[in-house]
């Protein structure tokens, strides 16, 4: 490297500068962006022809990297807080079919009554006298099958937090079935 060549590079720096304001008008953004050009250009010094306009040169180098820049930022999304990196993870799909086992095995542990009282209201969005005209029974009855439905569903899923057996703890009735985790069953035989 002569020279000439580091004397005529340090001699264009404040021009340099200054065009690097035309793009920028934030002084430090502006000192970032000649910055970078002055690294680029150094990097690359063996490049650059001697005899030719070494401001035409670095200027190149300072419009390429400010569009490369400026092409970067169109797609990058200031996300300090974290909020909407949060809000466009998703849970793992097998944790959705897990709970759905869960559930449907939750369910052929009710009464038939409650268990069909559930479906109607829950699932099939009856109304409670809708479903009671279906079922043939008075609209509080399917009001009280849905709730003590829910509410065994409730245990059974775990939402009550570890509670007693059901149905108090009765010699004869199943037991609860013990979880791996929030929300999730495993499948037991009881003997």
């Amino acid at each position: 490297m002569s020279d000439s060549f580091r004397e005529d590079f340090i001699a264009t720096l404040p021009a340099v500068r200054g065009f690097a304001r035309t793009f920028e008008r934030n002084q430090a953004r502006a000192d970032d962006l000649v910055q970078e050009t002055m690294v680029k250009a150094w990097a690359s010094r063996a490049g650059f022809r001697p005899g030719t306009n070494m401001k035409a040169w670095l200027f190149t180098i300072l419009r390429n990297s400010y569009i490369s820049q400026y092409r970067k930022a169109k797609r990058e999304v200031e996300d300090a807080d974290g909020e909407l990196t949060a809000g466009l993870s998703e849970r793992g799909r097998q944790e959705g079919h897990l709970a759905m086992l869960d559930l449907r095995d939750a369910l052929a542990t009710l009464p038939h009554d409650q268990r069909e009282a559930v479906i109607l209201v829950g699932a099939a969005g009856l109304s409670y006298d809708e479903a009671a005209e279906v079922i043939g029974v008075a609209a509080g009855t399917v009001k009280s099958r849905v709730s003590r439905a829910r509410a065994r569903l409730a245990d059974l899923m775990g939402e009550n937090g570890e509670g007693a057996e059901p149905d108090g703890g009765a010699g004869d009735s199943p037991r609860k079935p013990p979880r791996a985790g929030k929300g999730v069953l495993l499948r037991q035989t009881v003997s």
